[in-house]
């Protein structure tokens, strides 16, 4: 088994932790988490690649183990969380790399693709949406109501997505048997939403996301027009991002893979070993 090595590196002022595991000539595949997870959703999954990938995991700003600035120190944006990764595969000397994407990673994937299309080589899309057709319209409801009006009302609504009720549904919702999930996983992210300001931080986020939504007709023109190896591996009972977000990108990409399993949106923690399976053998076949 790989070893993971765990390190941090200065990014414009800001701590960033990650994980890394792989050989350095290796080609780099970087992991992007979503919320509320950090690098930790990928702590399987690395050792997992590393034999064929110098496997590259970060935590955003404001997640996991990396600087949680407050709102008034750091404008939490999705656009600045793209800035920031963009600095950190700097300071590591990256220059091209298959990205994956789950949840808050995509569209941070989107803005590093979009700044400098020819970096990224694949895409690898586990519950990572580029779509309107992922949008599963229930969940995201208070999200748009507070990103079009953040009144006291409508944060009030949203609050309940940070408590442990909803992280955790996060986890086991759309899995066939719950007990395969470690209760570590929501443990360790709780603790971390724990930390003071992180709320707000969440919040600003929770705000800004519509602004994803603007960019899926350039990302659509990128993929169309680079044709880069596409892998969808989706969970398919996600009630965040349903399954139409996975297929939808062979609209574009018509020989993308696409692949739903039998799970929910942190597909990881209860379908390792057929994403793994299903990561290398796509590899294969470029």
């Amino acid at each position: 088994m790989a070893t993971v090595h765990h390190r941090s590196v200065s990014v414009n002022g800001h701590n960033v932790f990650y994980r890394e595991a792989g050989p350095q000539d290796a080609p780099v595949l970087l992991l992007l988490h979503g919320y509320p997870s950090s690098s930790h959703m990928f702590r399987h999954l690395i050792p997992r690649l590393a034999e064929q990938y110098r496997v590259i995991a970060p935590d955003h700003i404001g997640f996991g183990l990396s600087s949680a600035p407050s709102v008034g120190e750091f404008a939490y944006t999705f656009e600045a969380l793209a800035k920031v990764t963009q600095g950190f595969l700097e300071e590591l000397g990256v220059e091209a790399y298959t990205v994956y994407t789950q949840d808050y990673g995509a569209p941070i994937a989107w803005r590093l693709a979009l700044a400098n299309p020819s970096a990224v080589q694949g895409v690898i899309s586990q519950n990572g949406n580029a779509y309107e057709e992922g949008f599963v319209p229930d969940f995201w409801a208070p999200i748009w109501n507070y990103g079009a009006d953040p009144s006291p009302e409508n944060e009030e609504a949203l609050r309940p997505a940070l408590g442990r009720k909803a992280v955790e549904w996060q986890y086991t919702h759309g899995v066939p048997d719950p007990t395969t999930v470690d209760p570590d996983a929501w443990e360790h992210d709780l603790a971390l939403l724990a930390r003071p300001g992180v709320d707000e931080a969440q919040l600003a986020l929770f705000g800004d996301y519509s602004t994803n939504r603007a960019l899926y007709p350039e990302v659509h023109e990128w993929l169309r027009s680079s044709q880069v190896p596409v892998l969808a591996v989706w969970g398919r009972n996600d009630e965040i991002f349903g399954p139409a977000g996975a297929t939808a990108f062979l609209d574009d990409v018509p020989h993308a893979r696409v692949e739903l399993l039998d799970g929910g949106h942190f597909l990881l923690e209860s379908h390792l070993d057929d994403v793994a399976r299903i990561i290398l053998d796509w590899r294969s076949g470029f």
